[in-house]
């Protein structure tokens, strides 16, 4: 299983600048949501995509959390690990002090000043062997790596710090097929929402 099929919603980005939504179980108006919010659906693989294109952080931000506020009164079970959407008006541009990288399934990370290194240690990642950068701990699974790395990303936001997701993902023609048996519709008949465990 991809850490991409694990939440009920995965958000993220693609080095392209493209924001994808994927969808892991069927919700109740969540083709109207996205592409109201200027998504494009596509059938990708076994997946129903949902991709918007490369666009000023403000907008993309917008269109994304006006998406994301309709699709949490179906589930709480979401994870957002999109650079493509992080906007604040407080926040400069520039380089962000967490730079996480997915790939050969595991995640290294890099972090450029001392209170975003304490942050991941809180979060149990370890020093590699040259010093240069971080890893997770022994012995996670793709839900483990993926906890670890939501949990840290999101903690950053709250001290204040910027952090940068890489999915490992060139263009949306790389996001992987999917694990599980794609959802029938997305416009089906409501659903009850799932007991919140939002990991993000």
């Amino acid at each position: 299983m991809s850490f991409l099929d694990i939440p009920d919603i995965f958000i993220g980005s693609i080095d392209d600048g493209h924001t994808f939504v994927i969808l892991n179980r069927r919700i109740r108006d969540a083709d109207r949501l996205l592409t109201e919010a200027g998504f494009h659906p596509r059938e990708h693989l076994g997946r129903r995509l949902y991709l918007l294109p490369p666009g000023t952080t403000q907008d993309v931000h917008e269109r994304a959390g006006t998406a994301m506020y309709g699709l949490l009164a179906h589930t709480h079970d979401l994870v957002d690990l999109s650079w493509t959407t992080r906007w604040s008006p407080d926040q400069p541009d520039g380089e962000p002090e967490l730079h996480f990288e997915f790939g050969d399934g595991t995640v290294s990370v890099t972090a450029s000043i001392t209170t975003a290194r304490s942050l991941l240690e809180q979060h149990g990642f370890v020093l590699t062997a040259d010093g240069a950068s971080y890893r997770p701990r022994d012995g996670l699974d793709e839900r483990g790596l993926l906890g670890a790395v939501s949990a840290a990303e999101a903690h950053a936001y709250t001290h204040g710090l910027s952090a940068r997701v890489r999915l490992g993902i060139p263009t949306p023609a790389d996001i992987p097929a999917s694990a599980r048996r794609r959802p029938s519709a997305v416009t089906g008949p409501r659903t009850t929402p799932s007991t919140p465990r939002r990991t993000r």
